[in-house]
């Protein structure tokens, strides 16, 4: 019986690839592996990981606010305490590897594996890495890695280019583009337009496309599918009852994210590691609106890689709301650019990452 921990948290994009190599790893190995997560206690790893079908366990771990406030003297004594406890989780589960998929949830148990000589492995979802992965990547085994030039943080003998492990599908051809199209009650006269936010959606972009809508006079020139996200579905209902416009789909959530995409002519999107990794699959022409607020900015750096290899536009957040719009439909306009951005990034595109990463897992179990 194989046992392997997988740790990571805080934001989906470090939840969902750590299920994506479990789900393969259970394929793989059926009931000869025992898999266990462990999480940062009152995050959503806590339920989103159940929710998939697996049991997590939670630590006490906080990490540092950027503000000042009180809360951060707690931050020392619960590190104490998550490393006590990780330990103990090792000596009982007893891991035949430990696997990190980063944010704070996951150093302690990285840390006290690596000193109780259980292989460790890092996957790395950013074009910039995090603190916590770059201090355990010194003892780490393996570090999983979706961008080149990642020696700048890492001992370059134990990279592996895997890409970012994925759930679901988003390859190019998983829906048909006329049953998108209809899914949406549009029709192949006009391009589509998508803007998605993430889950719990985008200040930036939901104001973007509230200064465009109120000057359009109730037609919009392109069709968009907007995803307003969860936290601003009753604003921006209001907002759209109050300025009625043909050719727009809004919606807090895309229940559908293949159909949104192979109706896509172009997204507007933030940068987020996953994401950027969806797209590459969907090989979909992309203008990067990346989020200020994330640490490191690694938004920035993950979006300025593509566009560095001509996959990607950028426009900045603090411009978004002038100018994001009317560079779309430039683009939009410009059927040789998009063709381009479309060739380009879907030469970025890592279809069997999760499998790549359970390679690795299984390499340094041996």
């Amino acid at each position: 019986m194989k046992r392997i921990i997988l740790s990571g948290g805080g934001t989906g994009g470090h939840i969902y690839p750590a299920v994506a190599v479990a789900e393969e790893l259970t394929k793989r190995f059926g009931d000869d592996v025992e898999l266990l997560f462990v999480g940062a206690e009152g995050k959503m790893e806590m339920e989103k990981v159940p929710a998939s079908g697996y049991k997590i366990i939670g630590l006490p771990v906080v990490g540092i606010q950027r503000r000042l406030t009180w809360k951060n003297l707690s931050v020392p004594f619960r590190l104490a305490k998550s490393l006590m406890k990780a330990r103990g989780l090792i000596k009982v589960f007893k891991p035949d590897a430990v696997v990190g998929f980063g944010g704070y949830a996951s150093a302690p148990i990285l840390w006290a594996a690596q000193r109780m000589k259980v292989p460790t492995v890092i996957q790395e979802q950013n074009s910039y890495a995090g603190v916590a992965n770059k201090i355990l990547s010194k003892r780490a085994d393996r570090i999983c890695v979706a961008y080149d030039g990642m020696e700048r943080f890492f001992p370059a003998s134990k990279i592996v280019m895997t890409g970012n492990p994925l759930r679901g599908s988003f390859g190019k051809d998983t829906a048909d583009r006329a049953e998108a199209l209809k899914y949406y009650g549009f029709t192949d006269e006009l391009p589509v337009l998508l803007i998605v936010g993430g889950s719990l959606g985008t200040r930036t972009l939901n104001n973007m496309m509230k200064s465009w809508l109120v000057t359009l006079g109730g037609e919009a020139p392109v069709q968009v599918i907007w995803q307003t996200g969860k936290i601003y579905e009753r604003e921006m209902s209001d907002f759209m009852k109050a300025y009625p416009t043909k050719n727009i789909w809004q919606g807090a959530f895309i229940e559908r994210m293949d159909y949104a995409y192979a109706a896509a002519d172009l997204v507007i999107s933030r940068s987020g590691a996953c994401t950027v990794s969806e797209l590459c699959l969907a090989g979909k022409p992309t203008l990067f609106v990346p989020s200020p607020n994330v640490a490191e900015d690694h938004q920035t750096k993950n979006a300025q890689a593509l566009a560095d290899k001509g996959a990607a536009v950028i426009v900045r957040d603090g411009e978004a709301v002038e100018c994001a719009m009317d560079k779309a439909l430039e683009l939009l306009n410009n059927r040789k650019k998009l063709k381009s951005l479309s060739t380009n990034i879907e030469k970025l595109a890592v279809a069997d990452a999760a499998a790549r990463v359970a390679d690795e897992i299984e390499k340094v179990m041996k």
